[in-house]
C-alpha cells in the first residue's frame, strides 16, 4: 500500500495542470475577490475584515478543489480503463486503493492552505496569534476529509465521460451556496437558512470562529461530521458495489 501511496502523490505533483488549479487558482482568486475590499471594514454579522473572512473561504475552497476534484476523475477514469479491476488481483486491500486517492490529494491541499495564508499575510496584511494559524491549517487540512470521501463517492458513482460535469456541478454548487464566495449574509433569508446545512458552510465557519478567538461552534463541527459519515458510507457502499460488479 505504501508503494501505492508513494506512486499516487507522484502522479499528483507531476499534474501541472492540477497543481495551477489546486494551489495557484485559490490564491489568485483570493486576491481577485478582496483586492476591492481595504483591510478595516467588516463582513455583516461577524467581527472579520474581508481580507480575514475570505483567506479562510479561499483557503477552504483551494482544499476542496484538491481532494473533490482529484479524486472523482482519477477514480471515475480508472475504473473505465481497468486499473481498478487489475489492482483487485493484487494482495492490496480494496481501502488501500482508498486511502492512496485520500493520501495524495492531502499532499496538494497543505501548500494550497498555506499558499493562501502567505498571500493574505503578505499582500493584504493579515494578522494573527500563532496558536491560531496552527489551528486554522489543521483544521481545514482535517476538515477536507470531508470532501475527500465525497470524491471517492461520486468517482465510483459517474461514468469516465459523466464524472466531470457532476463534479463541477456539486463543486461549483456547494462553493457559492456555502458562502466560499460570498458571505451568506447577502443571501435572501430563506436561502442563508439553507446555507447553514451544507458542508461547505460548516468547514468554512470552522476556521472563521478560530479567526475570532474562539472554539468552532459544536453545530458547524456535528453538521460537518455527519456529512462525512454520510459521505464515507456512500463512497464504502459503492466501492462494494462496484466490486461485487468486477
Amino acid at each position: 500500500m505504501n508503494t501505492l501511496i508513494k506512486l499516487e502523490i507522484t502522479r499528483t505533483l507531476r499534474n501541472k495542470k492540477f497543481m495551477f488549479f489546486s494551489v495557484i487558482y485559490p490564491s489568485a482568486l483570493y486576491l481577485l475577490i478582496s483586492g476591492s475590499q481595504n483591510t478595516t471594514d467588516r463582513i455583516g454579522g461577524t467581527d472579520l475584515t474581508f481580507p480575514a473572512f475570505f483567506m479562510v473561504s479561499m483557503a477552504s475552497f483551494g482544499a476542496i478543489t484538491a481532494v473533490l476534484m482529484g479524486n472523482s476523475e482519477k477514480i471515475a477514469k480508472e475504473r473505465e480503463k481497468g486499473w481498478v479491476r487489475q489492482l483487485r488481483l493484487t494482495a492490496l486491500p480494496g481501502r488501500g486503493y482508498v486511502l492512496a486517492k485520500i493520501a495524495s490529494a492531502a499532499v496538494v491541499t497543505l501548500p494550497c492552505i498555506v499558499v493562501v495564508f502567505l498571500v493574505a499575510a503578505t499582500v493584504k496584511d493579515v494578522r494573527f496569534d500563532a496558536w491560531q494559524w496552527l489551528a486554522l491549517t489543521g483544521t481545514i487540512w482535517a476538515g477536507s476529509l470531508c470532501f475527500a470521501a465525497l470524491g471517492v463517492a461520486i468517482g465510483y458513482l459517474a461514468s469516465g465521460d459523466a464524472v466531470r460535469p457532476i463534479t463541477m456541478i456539486i463543486y461549483f454548487g456547494l462553493s457559492i451556496l456555502g458562502g466560499l464566495w460570498m458571505p451568506t449574509t447577502t443571501f435572501a433569508p430563506w436561502l442563508q437558512s439553507l446555507a447553514k446545512w451544507l458542508p461547505t458552510h460548516a468547514y468554512a465557519a470552522l476556521g472563521q470562529a478560530i479567526e475570532a478567538g474562539n472554539a468552532p461552534d459544536t453545530k458547524d463541527v456535528a453538521v460537518l461530521a455527519a456529512y462525512f459519515l454520510l459521505f464515507a458510507g456512500g463512497a464504502a457502499w459503492l466501492y462494494r458495489k462496484d466490486t461485487l460488479k468486477a
